[in-house]
């Protein structure tokens, strides 16, 4: 090897001697090997060389950019392996620590609540359905009785999601969409989340709802009455008082609020109850006759009943509590205690 092309190839090594990180190493590469090369010159520069000396200076100049290319993927395979030592050292496990253990999950005590009301009413006979959240304003409030400008759609403040689609602020669209597929009997219930536009200790935009609907021939408000004492008396203990008061809902007719004697002060008056000793629980009614020709049953051959309740209501008097927010922040030292 010329005295030239030596001395090129000890200057490289020096400098691949002191290099520290990839891009160092790819600005050596680029100094000797690079399309300006210094060993690139030099072969562009043959011409300049003796005719009987040139064979032996280009044989040269090509070991030599095979030498330092391999020195180059040599010190560049180092500097990988240098990093995946590091990176392997870093995530080493210690097996001499004590092992974690792994924390058992609990059932959400609104999912209880939930799967309880569903097999009290699995034993009366009625089969759990769901629906679509993102509903049609149609089946929200049109087909439930309550029209395009109905006052009863300033009581459930509403998230549009175009015009003619919404967020549902009820269950009872399910009922609506299961009568039309399904002739009479029925006797369903629907289980599911809904959205309105409010946000207090006792309001969230959205929460569960569940809500039931008999249809049937020769249904009573008595019907209605035996289901629902059953069911409450069930899910807050057979010593729980219940009263019936006259109250109205677009979609049935007549309806009633049932209030249960407070859990909290057994009917003496406190704060939760508002000093009257009742508890407002939920919402019923027989369905209205325009509700069943909507769907296309004969008010006259079918009757029915219809109720609906939240929730997070019912889970905050069974469980004593006061904010309906903890069950949405996933305190996990809250939701241990179910």
């Amino acid at each position: 090897m010329t005295a030239e092309l030596e001395a090129l190839r000890e200057q490289a090594e020096a400098e691949l001697g002191k290099v520290g990180t990839e891009e160092e190493l790819l600005t050596i590469r680029t100094r000797y090997l690079g399309r300006k090369g210094l060993l690139t010159g030099l072969l562009r520069n043959i011409a300049a060389v003796s005719p009987e000396a040139r064979p032996r200076f280009g044989k040269e100049c090509n070991e030599l950019k095979e030498i330092l290319t391999a020195r180059i993927d040599a010190v560049l395979d180092g500097m990988a392996s240098a990093r995946k030592a590091a990176t392997l050292l870093d995530a080493r496990i210690d097996v001499t620590l004590p092992g974690r253990g792994v924390r058992r999950g609990r059932v959400h005590p609104v999912i209880q609540v939930r799967e309880e009301i569903c097999r009290i009413f699995a034993s009366l006979g009625f089969s759990v359905v769901e629906g679509p959240e993102v509903e049609l304003d149609y089946y929200n409030f049109e087909a439930l009785n309550i029209p395009k400008d109905h006052p009863a759609r300033d009581m459930q403040d509403t998230f549009y999601v175009e015009d003619s689609i919404v967020l549902r602020t009820h269950t009872s669209p399910v009922q609506v969409r299961i009568m039309e597929k399904t002739r009479p009997p029925v006797r369903i219930l629907s289980p599911g989340r809904v959205y309105r536009r409010d946000s207090d200790v006792s309001h969230t935009p959205m929460f569960h709802q569940i809500e039931g609907l008999l249809v049937d021939k020769g249904v009573t408000f008595g019907d209605l009455k035996g289901v629902l004492t059953a069911f409450l008396k069930q899910v807050f203990g057979e010593g729980t008082a219940l009263r019936f008061r006259p109250s109205f809902f677009p979609f049935t007719e007549p309806s009633a609020e049932v209030d249960i004697r407070c859990v909290i002060c057994s009917g003496q008056g406190c704060r939760v109850c508002k000093q009257s000793g009742w508890l407002e629980i939920l919402g019923s009614g027989m369905v209205d006759p325009e509700v069943f020709k909507n769907v296309g049953y004969d008010p006259e051959e079918v009757s029915g009943f219809a109720f609906g309740l939240g929730l997070e209501r019912i889970a905050m008097l069974k469980f004593g509590i006061s904010d309906i927010r903890l069950f949405f922040e996933n305190d996990l030292r809250f939701l241990e205690q179910f």
